[in-house]
């Protein structure tokens, strides 16, 4: 029953995931395209808001929040906002990396143990099937091969649990590092315009 719930776990996650992912990458396609369009950066930072709901866009007001901050009320910089607006959006970027990874380690935890669990499941079962067969004095195929079935589903449905786990612990891990390797690509582009602005301001 635990090998069951767990694999009924680990698919809940994959699902979520496989959802999660999809949305992360339209959103930052759609923002990518808005943030390209040639629209005055402070346009659209009006539009989306300082606490929007996509996560490419909550880098960007994260860079855009730091670069308001760090002008004074006559129109300067205060100096290093160039090194705060970076540390802002690496914030944002390492909150978006982690709950992209919120849920993997319950499938890399499911697929490095369920096999040894149904291994241990199965060494069990055998050891009471030969207790019985000692007990009962009968070496019968029709005698021991229920106790022996009944032991080798263990192992069956460790496999079963593992297998998915493990192939999709993998396949999401890298769309997760590939997403946020996406961010963090967004950031150092938008990092380089705020640059460029603060030397033509200077």
């Amino acid at each position: 029953m635990g090998l069951v719930l767990a694999s009924v776990w680990c698919w809940g996650v994959i699902l979520d995931k496989l959802v999660q992912f999809r949305r992360a990458r339209r959103e930052a396609a759609v923002f990518d395209r808005a943030f390209w369009s040639g629209e005055p950066l402070d346009g659209l930072f009006e539009q989306i808001g300082p606490e929007p709901k996509g996560r490419s866009q909550r880098i960007f007001a994260a860079g855009m929040i730091e670069w308001r901050r760090s002008h004074r009320e006559g129109g300067g910089l205060i100096a290093g906002a160039q090194s705060r607006i970076d540390r802002s959006m690496d914030v944002a970027i390492a909150k978006e990396g982690e709950a992209l990874g919120r849920g993997l380690p319950v499938l890399a935890t499911v697929g490095s143990t369920a096999p040894f669990i149904g291994l241990f499941g199965t060494v069990w079962g055998i050891m009471n099937s030969f207790i019985g067969i000692a007990e009962s004095q009968n070496t019968n195929l029709a005698v021991v091969a229920p106790g022996i079935a009944e032991a080798l589903l263990a192992t069956g449905l460790g496999l079963l649990a593992a297998i998915p786990a493990v192939i999709f612990y993998n396949k999401l891990s890298a769309d997760a590092n590939r997403i946020v390797g996406g961010y963090e690509a967004f950031a150092d582009e938008f990092s380089t315009i705020l640059s460029r602005q603060l030397d033509a301001a200077a």
